[in-house]
């Protein structure tokens, strides 16, 4: 069983950083990616970006130019640096792994973590 803990959250003002890490417990079948989601108030949860076990990586519109993941395999982590951010990228961040365990695809979640941009 995997289990995910994120950190790196907090309160930051417009234009400022936060770098988002979550670390994974547990063995991590490939091919797998590991990611990043946020769910706002009153919306659904999104995907914000995912980093492939061949360090492919995708990210949502909204966030491109602004956001990086990054992993490090050795140590089962998975990384958002956050830059530029903006008021609507307040949310709840949840990172997320999908693997593949013997052609079976399983999915696992953090707690999440809390992000505020707020003047």
């Amino acid at each position: 069983q995997v289990q995910l803990v994120g950190s790196g959250g907090g309160l930051v003002q417009p234009g400022g950083s936060l770098r988002l890490s979550c670390a994974a417990s547990g063995i991590i079948f490939s091919p797998n990616a590991m990611g990043w989601y946020r769910e706002a108030p009153g919306k659904e949860r999104e995907l914000v970006a995912v980093i492939q076990s061949g360090d492919s990586t995708n990210y949502a519109d909204s966030v491109k130019g602004r956001f990086t993941i990054s992993r490090d395999n050795v140590k089962n982590m998975v990384f958002l640096q956050m830059n530029s951010l903006k008021l609507e990228d307040t949310a709840v961040y949840y990172c997320n792994v999908a693997e593949n365990r013997w052609g079976r695809v399983n999915t696992y979640w953090g707690q999440g973590t809390q992000v505020t941009v707020s003047s």
